[in-house]
């Protein structure tokens, strides 16, 4: 069985925490390059950029193998615009204007730059073969980062466990296995769940693992530094 999906890279200008961070040197390229490159060798059916920015459309359009049909309205493109509604609009427009529909839409954030046409590839076929209808990649969250292994500070001053614990039975191998989005790196929804139900989480959504030093998500500086040593460790 095959389908139909369409890859979107949102990627708009205003980023705060690393300026232009979308087109920042990683690697000696431009960080969207990474995430345009794997789409771009894999089974997707097109890969499509939605930005408001020209700086990035334009060194998207230097890597090539991506399409920009539009420009971004300036009203999805602030820092409080709700990522499912930049995937609407762009998958209504080409529907609109291309009389395009395909079956899925795979959401591809450039701040992943470690997810591979691999993942990718598969994601596609992890989504098909338990006929989800929604599927996000994520990671084993760290056994000292989970509910159980959490404190904060009361309201007199005092460190106290978020949730209740027998210190005689809070063991690492003890402890429930949690998972966390990682970015997340892939997003992965049917079509109709997106415009029917405006939403990207359906009631049958599949969980896509990838390892640690494959999940990093630039958010700072400091992130940059993870991944320009995760990427040197590759060659």
């Amino acid at each position: 069985m095959s389908i139909r999906v369409l890859g979107l890279i949102p990627a708009r200008g205003g980023s705060k925490g690393i300026p232009h961070k979308n087109i920042t040197s990683l690697g000696g390229k431009p960080l969207i390059a990474w995430t345009i490159e794997a789409a771009r060798s894999s089974q997707l059916d097109r890969v499509v950029l939605s930005s408001d920015d020209p700086a990035i459309i334009e060194a998207a359009e230097a890597v090539g193998g991506v399409e920009v049909p539009f420009l971004r309205p300036a009203e999805l493109a602030t820092d409080s615009t709700p990522g499912i509604d930049v995937v609407i609009h762009a998958v209504e427009w080409l529907r609109d204007h291309e009389d395009y529909h395909p079956d899925a839409v795979m959401l591809l954030q450039p701040t992943s730059p470690l997810r591979t046409s691999k993942h990718i590839n598969e994601a596609i076929d992890l989504y098909i073969e338990q006929g989800a209808d929604s599927l996000v990649s994520v990671v084993k969250a760290p056994h000292n980062m989970i509910p159980e292994s959490l404190m904060r500070i009361n309201h007199g001053g005092w460190l106290e466990p978020v949730v209740p614990f027998d210190e005689r039975n809070n063991i690492r191998h003890k402890k429930p296995i949690y998972y966390a989005r990682n970015g997340a790196a892939i997003y992965l929804f049917s079509t109709r769940l997106l415009l029917e139900e405006q939403t990207m989480y359906g009631h049958r959504l599949a969980a896509y693992g990838m390892p640690r030093e494959e999940s990093i998500d630039i958010d700072e500086p400091f992130d940059l530094k993870v991944c320009e040593w995760l990427l040197k460790d590759r060659t």
